[in-house]
């Protein structure tokens, strides 16, 4: 038996709980934990188990299990006097006093313990009748429609891609335009979406090989001009829009290096770093920290030249179903640096997933939390999906997906996993605003 409440003979309808530093919620319903929601994360569904009341007490202990990894999860509730959940957010009518009916704790394997209040809240339950109808007996045969509980986002303002003749589309709005490249790859949208960076690869005469330029263009005065010639690649703008950094792989060195120059000025640029024989840039993790792999590690490498953080590609990945294999895509969530996208392939595809000939393997992307190590895989199994793209709110994540009979397009999908929806023709899209 759970605690008692208004109408309710079994479980309370509902309860709220809530707690501050980390601000969390948890919702409780009639069969136990539902989900479990954190500031700047998706929210986590939860699958209820048991409920044991605590002898001589009135104290319940909730059983569940996180639905997207399985990790344990335990909430302890109390009837007791409860201030220290700070402002009650949930509701536009929290007690006026600030004391709440019950105290609570949550557990959760990989996150961690969380402290706060709850309250038992019926007058947001949708309909309180203890009496089946026609209508829920017509929906218990069949399961129900996922819904996202994102409801604020965004579309983007300013956007890349290729479109089915390998063409770069640069669109505002809705205009769009070509950009005067050929073989443009590296592309990267300025933060206020006016001009976007790439990198064109161009065959150098007399058997002198190939040579990398990186270009900028302009997108109101529909111009590019040539901002680099040589061993450079991979360009992209600071966060702030006031720097671009790039690789350089001189043959003398001994290793790669990443140089930065501010907006405008090319020819002022400086070396940031070097010091690993080879790697990839990913970007920039925020203005003044980049984001780079090798075969073996992702890095947070600071502009003054100091790797501030390493995490192992095993570690990250985990055990199976994840592989990855630079340079596929790493990108930190843009309101919360320790939500990481990463880019990946699926040991062993679910049958009837659309594979890559002649590898035999499928294309994915996961969410990974760097404190709690925790890992959700994204992309829809009906698809094979490539190049993960945040959009600037952080909650739509933009991919290009190939679908069985081997058409590809850009799909957008919500950070929840739910939300699925084809978004454009062209693939291979970035996002600047």
């Amino acid at each position: 038996m759970g605690p008692p409440s208004p109408q309710s003979t079994h479980y309370p309808i509902l309860i709220l709980a809530f707690g501050n530093d980390p601000n969390w919620s948890l919702r409780i319903g009639l069969k136990g934990p539902e989900r479990l929601d954190r500031l700047g994360y998706p929210p986590i569904p939860l699958e209820p188990a048991e409920v044991t009341h605590d002898a001589g007490a009135d104290s319940w202990t909730y059983h569940a299990k996180d639905s997207a990894t399985g990790a344990v999860v335990t909430v302890h509730l109390s009837r007791e006097a409860c201030t220290d959940a700070g402002t009650d957010t949930l509701t536009a009518t929290p007690p006026p006093s600030g004391k709440y009916t019950f105290r609570v704790s949550v557990d959760h394997a990989q996150i961690g313990s969380l402290k706060g209040c709850a309250r038992i809240a019926t007058e947001l339950f949708p309909k309180i009748n203890n009496q089946p109808d026609q209508e829920e007996d017509d929906a218990k045969k069949k399961p129900p429609v996922p819904v996202s509980t994102v409801t604020n986002f965004k579309p983007p303002v300013a956007v890349a891609y290729l479109n089915s003749a390998g063409s770069v589309i640069f669109k505002r709005g809705q205009v769009a335009r070509v950009v005067p490249a050929k073989h443009a790859t590296s592309i990267s949208i300025s933060p206020d979406g006016k001009k976007l960076l790439f990198q064109n690869v161009e065959s150098v005469g007399n058997g002198q090989g190939v040579q990398s330029t990186i270009n900028e263009y302009e997108f109101d005065t529909n111009t590019s001009k040539e901002l680099l010639r040589g061993e450079v690649q991979f360009p992209y703008w600071s966060p702030d829009g006031t720097r671009i950094a790039y690789v350089k792989t001189p043959h003398t060195s001994s290793g790669w290096e990443i140089w930065v120059f501010p907006d405008g000025s090319p020819g002022s640029a400086s070396l940031a770093y070097s010091g690993l024989l080879t790697f990839f840039l990913h970007g920039w993790a925020d203005s003044h920290t980049f984001l780079a792999t090798d075969d073996h590690n992702l890095y947070w490498i600071g502009d003054d030249g100091i790797i501030k953080q390493t995490i192992s590609i095993k570690e990250l990945c985990g055990n199976a179903p994840f592989s990855v294999f630079p340079p596929q895509r790493f990108a930190p969530n843009p309101i919360n640096p320790d939500l990481l996208l990463v880019e990946a392939r699926l040991e062993s595809a679910p049958p009837g997933s659309p594979v890559d000939l002649p590898e035999g393997t499928m294309g994915g992307f996961f969410l990974y939390e760097i404190r709690s190590k925790r890992r959700v895989l994204l992309s829809a199994t009906s698809l094979n999906a490539s190049a993960p793209e945040w959009s600037r709110d952080g909650f739509q994540i933009f991919f290009t997906g190939r679908d069985s009979s081997r058409h590809s397009a850009t799909y957008r999908i919500f950070w929840d996993g739910i939300g699925l929806q084809k978004y454009l023709s062209g693939t291979g899209l970035v996002i600047g605003q």
